[in-house]
C-alpha cells in the first residue's frame, strides 16, 4: 500500500489529503480570511504559516506523519509541458522567485521540505498552472514586443476532462471540450484531442474578471494609471491580481455572501455578478471560434459551479454552442494524489524539470 499527501496551497485556503493507494483517508480544507493573509506582504511569507496548518492538521487528525510520496500543487514559473514531476532543488528556486506569485507557488515548496523529513520519501508536482500547449497562432498579440502566455487550471480542468470522458465512454484525446474554472480567477482553455491548444491567464490580465482577478483591462487607460504617480508597482499589480474584480468592487470575494446580497436586493452586487457572467460567456463563446464550432461539450467547473444563480445564466447565453455539463468544486486533490500513485506503482514515469 502507498501512503500519499498532497498539498494545494490556493488564494483563500489550503487543502490536504491522504490517501491510501486510491482510497481518501483525509480530506481537508483549511480557508483562510483576509486578515489571515494580509500580514503576510509578500506570498512566499507565508510559508512557514501554511507549512506549519499542514503538519498541525495531520496531527490533530492522528494521522501519522510516514509517506511514500508528498504531492504539491504546482508553480506558476515557467511554462513547462503536461505531466508530473519529481520536485528539485532547481524547481524550488525557480517557485520561490516565480515573476507570477500565487499561492500554489508554495506547494512545490512545502512538498519538497516535507519530504526530505521522512527516509526514502519522494515529492512531485504534477500539470501546473503553467502548462502550456497553446497552438503558434495563440501565443501572438498585436505587439511584437510580448506575446500571449497561459496561466490556467491545468490539474483541474484536465482531471475534469477525463472524469466527463470516462462517463461518457471516450476517451479526453478523441474529443474536442470548452473547459471553464469558475474560481477566485476563471480559467477557460479550449481543448483539442488532448491538448488545451488555447488558455487565457487567468492569474493576471486576460479574460473575464473574477471575485479576485482584473481580467483584461482597456489598454491605454492601465497605461495612464501606471504613469499617474497615485499608486507604486506593488499597488498596481495587486489591483490586476488579488484586490481586484468582485473584491475591488463589493469589498468581498465570498461569492456565498455576495448573492445573499443580491436576494436581499442588493442591484450593485446583481449587476456586478451578472456582467462578470457576461463576460465569461463571452469568452468561452470566443474559444468555440478556436475549435471551428466542432464542439462535444462544455464543462463548468471551480468554486462557483455550486451556484445555480451563476451557471442557469451562463446556460442560458452557451448552450447553443454545445451541451453544458457541471462538475461543481474540483478534483485537484484526488488528481495530485492519482498522478503521484501512478509513479509510484511504475504506471508513468515523472518528468525531470530543468
Amino acid at each position: 500500500m502507498h501512503r500519499i499527501l498532497a498539498i494545494n496551497p490556493g488564494s483563500t485556503s489550503t487543502k490536504i489529503a491522504v490517501y491510501e493507494n486510491e482510497k481518501p483517508v483525509l480530506l481537508r480544507n483549511i480557508v483562510h480570511t483576509l486578515e489571515d493573509l494580509e500580514r503576510f506582504p509578500k506570498i512566499s511569507d507565508q510559508y512557514d504559516y501554511r507549512k506549519r496548518l499542514v503538519t498541525d492538521e495531520l496531527r490533530r487528525m492522528d494521522i501519522p506523519f510516514d509517506f511514500d510520496a508528498i504531492i504539491g500543487r504546482g508553480h506558476l514559473a515557467k511554462p513547462v509541458a503536461g505531466g508530473v514531476y519529481e520536485i528539485n532543488e532547481l524547481m524550488v528556486e525557480d517557485a520561490k522567485g516565480a515573476l507570477h506569485q500565487h499561492a500554489c507557488d508554495l506547494g512545490c515548496i512545502i512538498a519538497f521540505e516535507l519530504a526530505k523529513e521522512l527516509p526514502e520519501c519522494r515529492s512531485f508536482t504534477a500539470d501546473p498552472g503553467v502548462v502550456d500547449e497553446l497552438c503558434d497562432e495563440a501565443r501572438i498579440c498585436g505587439s511584437p514586443l510580448m506575446q500571449r502566455i497561459c496561466i490556467w487550471h491545468a490539474l483541474n480542468q484536465r482531471a475534469i476532462a477525463h472524469r466527463f470522458a470516462a462517463e461518457t465512454g471516450r476517451r479526453y484525446e478523441d474529443l474536442n471540450l470548452i473547459i471553464c474554472h469558475l474560481g477566485g480567477g476563471i480559467s477557460i482553455a479550449a481543448h483539442c484531442h488532448g491538448r488545451a491548444i488555447d488558455a487565457n491567464n487567468a492569474l493576471d490580465g486576460e479574460g473575464p474578471f473574477s471575485p479576485e482577478r482584473a481580467g483584461s483591462l482597456p489598454a491605454a487607460d492601465l497605461i495612464r494609471l501606471c504613469f499617474s504617480g497615485k499608486y507604486t508597482e506593488d499597488q498596481l499589480l495587486k489591483r490586476v491580481a488579488g484586490q481586484a474584480g468582485l473584491i475591488a468592487h463589493l469589498g468581498t470575494n465570498d461569492m456565498r455572501t455576495i448573492l445573499q446580497r443580491i436576494e436581499e436586493g442588493d442591484k450593485h452586487a446583481e449587476l456586478l455578478v451578472n456582467a462578470m457572467i457576461y463576460h465569461t460567456a463571452k469568452n468561452i463563446a470566443a474559444e468555440g471560434a478556436v475549435l471551428c464550432g466542432d464542439i462535444d461539450a462544455i464543462l463548468l467547473t471551480g468554486g462557483m459551479a455550486r451556484a445555480d444563480y451563476i451557471t442557469h445564466r451562463l446556460r442560458k447565453r452557451i448552450s447553443f454552442l454545445a451541451p453544458v455539463f457541471c462538475y461543481p468544486g474540483e478534483d485537484e486533490m484526488q488528481a495530485l494524489a492519482l498522478n503521484a500513485l501512478d509513479v509510484l506503482k511504475g504506471k508513468r514515469e515523472a518528468k525531470q524539470y530543468e
